[in-house]
């Protein structure tokens, strides 16, 4: 990761323009070309240096079903359960934990009743039980990592 790098992710966590040509903004920015930016953005998560470079929405507020799930997946099949969960769209981010309940994912949909539907979806194609762990109270904390 070079400094043109740093800048690209340190100056888009939180700050990407809502324009008619977002990438060109911030490109010139960072004094760089659009295609450049684009490219090192690609490459980035090509790499894993970066996981998702997408928008963060509220589905709740847009009228949609928000829920955090969890699951007891034996070391052995994880990988497999893991790209099973992971073939649902509506699996925001998926993630292992050192716990009896090692596999987390957060499941978001158009509607707020089809939460228990893809939760039953994902329970019969895994075969495994899936636990709903549904928000009680909100608390925002602003994160960013310079890098």
């Amino acid at each position: 990761m070079d400094n043109i790098d740093r800048n690209i992710i340190n100056n888009l966590q939180g700050n990407f323009p809502i324009c008619e040509n977002p990438y060109a903004q911030v490109a010139e920015q960072l004094n760089i070309t659009e295609t450049e930016l684009i490219q090192r953005i690609e490459k980035l998560l090509e790499q894993g240096m970066l996981t998702r470079f997408g928008p963060m929405y509220h589905a709740e507020r847009l009228g949609g079903g928000l829920t955090l799930a969890a699951m007891q997946v034996p070391i052995a099949y994880f990988e497999k359960v893991a790209e099973q969960v992971n073939s649902f769209p509506e699996v925001a981010h998926n993630y292992a934990r050192e716990h009896e309940l090692n596999m987390w994912f957060v499941l978001a949909t158009e509607l707020p009743e089809q939460i228990d539907s893809m939760i039953t979806a994902i329970e019969a194609k895994t075969g495994l039980h899936v636990y709903n762990m549904p928000k009680q109270t909100e608390y925002y904390i602003g994160f960013k990592i310079k890098v």
